[in-house]
C-alpha cells in the first residue's frame, strides 16, 4: 500500500502550496494585517513545517490558541489562503476572470448604475463567447434580462425579444452540451469499473447503451465543447470495443479540435493532455512507431510550457501520461531493461503526488512497473508490484486485478515455487471465474499450468509449443484480444521455447517490423 497523507483539509491545502504561492499568502495577510491575522500567519507556518498533521503538537506550539478557538483558525486560515489564490490565478484562468466580471456587473447593478451594469455585462458575453463559455454567457444573459424587465433602460429596440431568443438558443445548446458531457462520463466510467468488453453480450449492451445515447446528427454539432464531448464519447467507445483503428481516428479528432483553436488549450488543459495521451497510446497500440515518437516529442515539447509547469495539476497529468508512454515506448521496443532505469523516479514520483493521484492510475504504474521486471527476468520484483496490486482492498478495475493475479501466478511458475502453484492456480481460476473473465487464452494457460508442473523440462518444451500454436490460432479473434492487450502471452511462449528473455523476442520482433516497414517506405519512394 502506498504511504497516505493526513487527511486534515487545511494540512493537505498548505501542502500543495508552491514557494511563490507562500509569498504571496504572507503578502497578502500582511496587507490588512491585524492580531488575529497575525495569529492565522503563524497557523499556517506551524502546520506547514509539519511532516504530518498533529493536532496536540500544533496546540503546544501556539499558546495563544485554546483547543476551543482552533477550529475557528483554521477555518478563517483556509478562506484566506483561497483568497489569495484567487488572486493569484485570476490572471491565467478564464472561469475567475468571468466570475469577477460577473460580480462587478452585480456590484453595479445592486448600486443602481444599470447602464454601466449592461456594459459591463457586454463585455463578459465578448470574453465568454470567445472561449466557449456558455454557463457564463448564460449567467450574463439572465442578469441582462433581469436589468431590462425591472427598469427602463431605453436600451435597443426590440432587446427584449432578442435577449429571450439568444437565452433559449443558449439553453438547448448548453442541455446537448451537457448530454454529450454525460456520454463521455459515463463510457469512461464503465471503462474504469470494467476495463474492455469480455464476450458478445458485454458487446451488444455496450452498443445498446452507446447507439441509444449518442446524437445521431453529430454534424449538426457546434461550438467547441460539443465536439470534444462527441470525440470522447466515440473513443471511450472504440477503446473498450478493442477497435483500435476507431480508437485512434477518434483520439486524433479530440487532439485536432484543439490544434484548430490552440486558445482552447490552456483553456481546457487538462482535457488536451488526456487527449495527447490517448493519441500516443493509440499509436502504441496499433505499432505505429514513427508517429509514436513524433507525438510523444510533441508533447514533451508541450509539457515545457509555464501553464503546465505552475499548475501542480497539470504537472502531475503530465507526469503521468508522459511515463505511461516512456514504459510503452520500452513494451513496444523490447528494451525492458533500459525501462527499469525510470522506475526508482517513477516510484518517488508516486509517494510524492500521492495526495492527488487516483487509485486507478496508481494501480496501473504497478502494472506497467511488474510487467517490465516480467520482461526483464526478474521474477521476485514482478511479484513484488503485483502483489501491491492484489491487496490492494478497493472494488476497482476487475479486469487489472485479473490479470495482475494471472501475471503473479507465471512470475511463481518461472521461480519455481512449485508448492504454491497448486494453491494459486485454483484460486486464480475462482477469481476470475467469478469476474466472469474468464476467456479461451487464460482457461488455455491454466490447463497448461494445471500440467506443467508435472513435468520434466524434456517434457516441457512439446508443451509449450503446443500451447503457443493454439493461441497463435486464437490471436486475432477480437474477443481474446483483451487478454493479448495485458499479457504478451506469445512472446513469453516463444522466450521459453528458444531460451531467451521476454525483452530479447520482442526486441527482435520490434526490429524486424521496423526493418519490413522500411523496405516498404523504400519500395514506394
Amino acid at each position: 500500500m502506498m504511504p497516505s497523507r493526513s487527511a486534515d483539509t487545511l494540512f493537505q491545502l498548505i501542502h500543495s502550496l508552491q514557494k511563490g504561492e507562500k509569498r504571496n499568502f504572507k503578502l497578502y495577510v500582511k496587507r490588512n494585517s491585524s492580531n488575529e491575522d497575525l495569529k492565522i500567519i503563524q497557523l499556517f507556518d506551524a502546520i506547514d513545517k509539519m511532516q504530518e498533521y498533529d493536532e496536540g503538537a500544533l496546540l503546544k506550539k501556539l499558546q495563544f490558541t485554546k483547543k476551543e478557538q482552533l477550529a475557528n483558525r483554521k477555518a478563517h486560515l483556509y478562506k484566506q489562503i483561497l483568497a489569495s489564490l484567487r488572486l493569484l490565478e485570476s490572471n491565467n484562468n478564464i472561469d475567475i476572470q468571468l466570475h469577477e466580471q460577473l460580480d462587478y456587473a452585480r456590484i453595479l447593478y445592486n448600486k443602481g448604475l444599470y447602464l454601466q451594469s449592461l456594459k459591463a455585462l457586454e463585455k463578459t458575453k465578448e470574453n465568454a463567447r470567445a472561449r466557449h463559455q456558455d454557463s457564463f454567457l448564460l449567467q450574463a444573459i439572465f442578469l441582462e434580462k433581469k436589468i431590462e424587465a425591472l427598469h427602463i433602460t431605453r436600451s435597443l429596440k426590440d432587446r427584449a425579444r432578442q435577449l429571450a431568443e439568444e437565452s433559449s438558443g443558449l439553453m438547448d445548446e448548453l442541455a446537448l452540451t451537457n448530454h454529450l458531457s454525460n456520454l463521455a462520463l459515463e463510457l469512461y466510467g464503465w471503462y474504469i469499473n470494467h476495463g474492455h468488453v469480455r464476450n458478445p453480450a458485454d458487446e451488444d449492451a455496450l452498443n445498446l447503451f452507446f447507439q441509444h445515447s449518442v446524437p445521431h446528427e453529430p454534424s449538426s454539432l457546434k461550438g467547441f465543447y460539443q465536439k470534444l464531448y462527441l470525440y470522447q464519447s466515440y473513443c471511450w467507445y472504440a477503446f473498450i470495443r478493442l477497435d483500435y483503428l476507431m480508437y485512434y481516428r477518434y483520439t486524433q479528432k479530440w487532439v485536432d479540435v484543439f490544434h484548430e483553436e490552440p486558445s482552447m488549450i490552456q483553456v481546457e488543459t487538462g482535457h488536451y493532455i488526456r487527449g495527447m495521451h490517448n493519441l500516443i497510446s493509440a499509436h502504441f497500440d496499433l505499432r505505429n512507431y514513427e508517429k509514436f515518437e513524433k507525438t510523444l516529442q510533441t508533447f514533451e515539447k508541450f509539457a515545457q510550457n509555464d501553464f503546465v509547469k505552475n499548475s501542480e495539476n497539470n504537472s502531475i497529468q503530465v507526469f503521468v501520461y508522459l511515463y505511461t508512454a516512456e514504459i510503452n515506448r520500452h513494451f513496444m521496443q523490447g528494451t525492458f531493461d533500459e525501462g527499469l532505469k525510470i522506475v526508482p523516479h517513477i516510484t518517488e514520483k508516486l509517494k510524492e503526488y500521492s495526495l492527488y493521484l487516483d487509485t486507478h492510475r496508481v494501480l496501473v504504474f504497478y502494472y506497467k512497473i511488474a510487467s517490465l521486471y516480467f520482461g526483464s527476468g526478474d521474477y521476485d520484483n514482478t511479484v513484488t508490484f503485483l502483489t501491491k496490486i492484489i491487496n490492494w482492498k478497493l472494488n476497482l478495475r476487475n479486469d487489472l486485478q485479473c490479470y495482475a493475479r494471472l501475471l503473479h501466478l507465471i512470475a511463481h511458475y518461472e521461480l519455481g515455487n512449485y508448492d504454491l502453484l497448486e494453491y494459486l492456480t485454483k484460486s486464480v481460476y475462482r477469481f476470475m471465474a467469478k469476474m466472469e473473465n474468464l476467456s479461451l487464452v487464460e482457461e488455455e494457460i491454466f490447463q497448461f499450468l494445471r500440467k506443467a508442473f508435472n513435468l520434466s523440462p524434456r517434457e516441457l518444451k512439446p508443451e509449450f509449443e503446443k500451447l503457443l500454436a493454439k493461441l497463435k490460432q486464437i490471436e486475432n479473434n477480437k474477443f481474446e484480444s483483451r487478454a493479448f492487450a495485458y499479457l504478451d502471452i506469445i512472446s513469453w511462449l516463444e522466450s521459453k521455447i528458444s531460451g531467451q528473455k521476454v525483452q530479447d523476442v520482442i526486441r527482435a520482433k520490434y526490429l524486424e517490423r521496423r526493418k519490413i516497414k522500411q523496405s516498404k517506405a523504400t519500395e514506394i519512394l
